[in-house]
Protein backbone atom coordinates (compact mmCIF):
# COMPACT_ATOMS: atom_id res chain seq x y z
CA UNK A 1 0.00 0.00 0.00
CA UNK A 2 1.45 3.06 -0.84
CA UNK A 3 1.42 6.39 1.68
CA UNK A 4 -0.60 9.79 1.40
CA UNK A 5 -0.19 12.79 3.12
CA UNK A 6 -1.40 16.34 3.48
CA UNK A 7 0.96 19.22 5.19
CA UNK A 8 -0.32 22.63 6.52
CA UNK A 9 1.44 26.18 7.80
CA UNK A 10 1.47 25.19 11.08
CA UNK A 11 -1.10 28.14 13.32
CA UNK A 12 -4.01 28.44 14.87
CA UNK A 13 -6.16 28.17 12.36
CA UNK A 14 -4.96 24.87 10.95
CA UNK A 15 -4.52 23.12 14.75
CA UNK A 16 -8.24 21.75 15.13
CA UNK A 17 -8.17 20.80 11.54
CA UNK A 18 -4.99 18.44 12.05
CA UNK A 19 -6.43 17.32 15.41
CA UNK A 20 -10.09 16.21 13.22
CA UNK A 21 -7.45 14.68 10.80
CA UNK A 22 -5.91 12.53 13.26
CA UNK A 23 -8.93 11.51 15.17
CA UNK A 24 -10.70 10.30 11.54
CA UNK A 25 -7.99 8.62 10.90
CA UNK A 26 -6.24 6.20 13.56
CA UNK A 27 -3.11 5.01 11.78
CA UNK A 28 -2.59 8.69 10.68
CA UNK A 29 1.46 9.97 11.38
CA UNK A 30 2.32 13.38 12.54
CA UNK A 31 5.05 15.13 11.44
CA UNK A 32 5.53 18.24 13.22
CA UNK A 33 8.17 20.56 11.74
CA UNK A 34 8.72 24.46 12.68
CA UNK A 35 6.71 26.28 10.24
CA UNK A 36 4.38 23.13 8.51
CA UNK A 37 2.57 20.10 9.74
CA UNK A 38 2.34 16.95 7.63
CA UNK A 39 -0.38 13.67 8.28
CA UNK A 40 1.12 10.48 6.51
CA UNK A 41 -1.52 7.98 6.35
CA UNK A 42 -0.84 4.17 4.57
CA UNK A 43 -3.59 3.95 1.80
CA UNK A 44 -6.34 6.67 2.04
CA UNK A 45 -6.90 9.71 4.25
CA UNK A 46 -10.03 11.15 5.00
CA UNK A 47 -11.07 14.96 6.25
CA UNK A 48 -14.68 15.48 7.35
CA UNK A 49 -16.62 18.26 7.04
CA UNK A 50 -18.72 17.47 9.98
CA UNK A 51 -15.53 16.74 12.47
CA UNK A 52 -13.53 19.77 11.90
CA UNK A 53 -16.99 21.85 11.99
CA UNK A 54 -17.77 19.83 15.55
CA UNK A 55 -13.71 21.47 16.99
CA UNK A 56 -14.12 24.91 15.50
CA UNK A 57 -18.32 25.67 16.39
CA UNK A 58 -18.89 26.68 13.26
CA UNK A 59 -20.16 26.25 10.14
CA UNK A 60 -16.83 24.80 7.28
CA UNK A 61 -16.28 25.12 4.08
CA UNK A 62 -13.66 22.17 2.84
CA UNK A 63 -12.70 24.56 0.36
CA UNK A 64 -10.98 26.84 3.32
CA UNK A 65 -8.53 24.07 3.78
CA UNK A 66 -6.77 25.79 0.74
CA UNK A 67 -6.04 28.76 2.79
CA UNK A 68 -3.21 27.23 4.88
CA UNK A 69 -2.61 23.95 2.35
CA UNK A 70 1.14 23.85 1.20
CA UNK A 71 0.92 20.61 -0.59
CA UNK A 72 -0.70 16.54 -0.98
CA UNK A 73 0.05 13.63 -1.97
CA UNK A 74 -2.20 11.13 -3.42
CA UNK A 75 -5.55 11.11 -5.76
CA UNK A 76 -7.84 13.74 -4.74
CA UNK A 77 -11.63 12.57 -4.31
CA UNK A 78 -13.97 15.70 -3.13
CA UNK A 79 -17.51 16.14 -2.14
CA UNK A 80 -19.16 18.90 -0.04
CA UNK A 81 -18.89 16.45 3.44
CA UNK A 82 -15.32 14.49 2.62
CA UNK A 83 -11.79 15.26 1.31
CA UNK A 84 -10.22 12.22 0.74
CA UNK A 85 -6.87 11.39 -0.49
CA UNK A 86 -5.79 7.74 -1.70
CA UNK A 87 -3.88 6.13 -4.46
CA UNK A 88 -6.56 3.95 -6.53
CA UNK A 89 -4.97 0.96 -8.48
Amino acid sequence: MSTVFIAFQTNEDTRPIVESILADNPGSVLDEQPAMVKINAEGSLVIKRESIEERIGRDFDLQELQINLITISGHLDEDDDTFTLSWKN
